[in-house]
């Protein structure tokens, strides 16, 4: 457990990408199985300890000190792992080995919740405080040591001297501890063959500017619209189904009306979407606030499948039956799609259309008019380019419509996490509810945005708050109406779950409005104003 406490304290002070790669590739090297494939899985999001909850470690944390005292503690450190593992007085036990990664994740792995905290005790006693602060962020999950799981994935192919792809392809046929992965990457085994519902690395697209679109022709690129749901791939072989996300996690179960539908052999690539019913034969998108009711459930019950119905809207085919598309060009991909929608047909399942246009002016009016619910903006793909994992220069672009803003007041505010556990940057901002002058104007919530801003700006952020505090609610601070900032976001749509009546997509921080008195900032009809233009354009 050091050794990976060790590791995780290196990657935490390192901010350089090529140096992360050393240290975990170093890792891998001098540690043995299974405790570097435990870690591995850490590092890349994939363990699972139901019964480790963060409400067992603030219990420990106010055994260690009362309730207030470390209330009070956790709000300064702004992180629970950090927090206890600094609080934490250890017994006279120190003559003990500490827990190797092994023995912690096994144990956690089978027991109850009633005997994870009499495991925790123990270690903690036996840990220094970096070992501690590990072992605490390994329970919650959230290592947050600016390690993405393609990053770690890396490592693990730059280790055995294989490509990336190589590693993606079997990835989500393996399970931690990943012994077979190793075994073949260290030369002593075969490559696992977990080919058949794999997830395969999604192709994903460069954001496009007006300058970069100058230099492109417009007779080599193909172009569809930019959908507002979830990227998804949907692979089916041998009677097996599985539907992933982008990131390749597996959302099957989340997602039963697909999956019954997916009556086919081979792999997909479309967007995610909920559709409503239509008149016609069209389907009729609905928007993603809509979307958002079928993601992260742990039950799906029947009135969530009848009132959100599923639908995939395909943008291309990677595999039909036995045959690889990947390596043809999108042009043959596209025709291969085509022949496959008029032979498979089934009712969860349509084209992405291909737009025609001539000049980089005809599609940038259709782009003007994307403002329509369920349509983000453009994608337009090189007409010759094969279907490859990751994002690749020059093949794929995203030329997104340009987002609607507003001025709005800060309410609230809260402490980050990892490197900004020390600073308040997630904030809460407000429209008014009601006319200028009337006695009962007040702010209502419209959306919660942390990022957008920069580093001075954030530090300006956290003064002004710990300044202008009037009111807290554990570790959320409610601060006076004074400070404006333009919000930017992709759309606005009504909402029954929040008290305002509407959600923004995609919230961001634009500027910083020092200059506008809060007064002055827009009311909660202007967004509304913002419905009906989306829904007209």
């Amino acid at each position: 457990m050091q050794h990976f406490a060790n590791l995780l304290d290196a990657l935490s002070f390192q901010p350089a990408r090529n140096a992360k790669l050393r240290l975990i590739e170093t890792y891998l090297r001098t540690t043995p199985d299974p405790d570097r494939g435990y870690a591995l899985a850490a590092l890349t999001g994939s363990l699972n300890l139901p019964n480790a909850k963060p409400a067992i470690l603030r219990k420990l944390g106010t055994d260690q000190l009362d309730e207030t005292l470390f209330a009070l503690s956790y709000d300064y450190v702004g992180d629970l792992a950090e927090t206890l593992a600094l609080i934490w007085q250890p017994t006279n036990r120190r003559n003990q080995p500490s827990p190797s990664l092994r023995e912690v994740i096994e144990k956690l792995e089978t027991a109850t919740s009633a005997e994870v905290p009499l495991l925790l005790t123990d270690w903690l006693d036996l840990l220094d405080a970096t070992g501690r602060w590990a072992l605490l962020k390994l329970i919650t999950g959230s290592l947050r040591v600016g390690v993405s799981a393609r990053l770690a994935k890396t490592a693990v192919a730059n280790f055995g001297a294989v490509a990336l792809e190589d590693v993606e392809e079997i990835w989500h046929g393996l399970q931690p501890p990943y012994r077979e992965l190793f075994s073949w990457l260290s030369g002593f085994g075969e490559k696992p063959d977990r080919l058949n519902l794999s997830f395969r690395p999604l192709m994903l697209a460069h954001p496009l500017d007006e300058e970069e679109l100058a230099q492109l022709k417009p007779e080599e690129f193909r172009a569809e619209w930019k959908w507002d749901g979830i990227r998804v791939q949907a692979v089916a072989f041998a009677g097996e189904r599985r539907l992933y996300s982008r990131a390749g996690e597996d959302i099957s179960r989340a997602f039963p009306d697909i999956i019954e539908a997916m009556t086919y052999e081979g792999v997909l690539d479309g967007e995610l979407l909920v559709a409503r019913p239509a008149e016609n034969s069209d389907v009729q998108i609905a928007p993603f606030n809509e979307l958002q009711q079928r993601l992260n459930r742990k039950t799906i019950t029947s009135r969530m499948l009848a009132d959100w119905r599923a639908h995939v809207r395909l943008y291309d085919i990677l595999i039909d039956g036995e045959v690889d598309l990947r390596p043809l060009p999108f042009d043959m991909r596209r025709q291969h799609l085509e022949d496959w929608y008029r032979r498979e047909r089934r009712p969860r399942f349509d084209l992405s259309p291909v737009l025609p246009f001539a000049s980089w002016e005809e599609l940038a009016a259709l782009r003007a008019g994307a403002r329509a619910a369920s349509i983000e903006g453009l994608m337009l793909k090189r007409a010759d380019s094969p279907y490859l994992g990751g994002r690749i220069k020059g093949r794929w672009f995203k030329w997104k419509r340009d987002p609607l803003t507003v001025d709005a007041v800060l309410m609230y505010a809260q402490r980050g996490h990892g490197k900004r556990s020390s600073f308040y940057s997630d904030f809460t901002f407000g429209c008014w509810q009601g006319s200028e002058g009337e006695a009962d104007r007040q702010l209502v919530p419209v959306g919660k945005a942390y990022s957008g801003y920069t580093d001075e700006e954030l530090l300006q952020l956290d003064r002004w708050v710990r300044n202008h505090t009037i009111n807290r609610f554990g570790p959320v601070r409610e601060v006076s109406p004074g400070l404006v900032v333009e919000l930017a976001f992709d759309a606005v749509q009504r909402s029954s779950r929040h008290k305002s009546g509407v959600a923004l997509r995609f919230p961001r921080i634009r500027r910083l409005r020092w200059d506008k008195p809060a007064q002055e900032a827009d009311s909660l009809d202007t967004l509304v104003q913002l419905i009906s233009t989306s829904k007209a354009s």
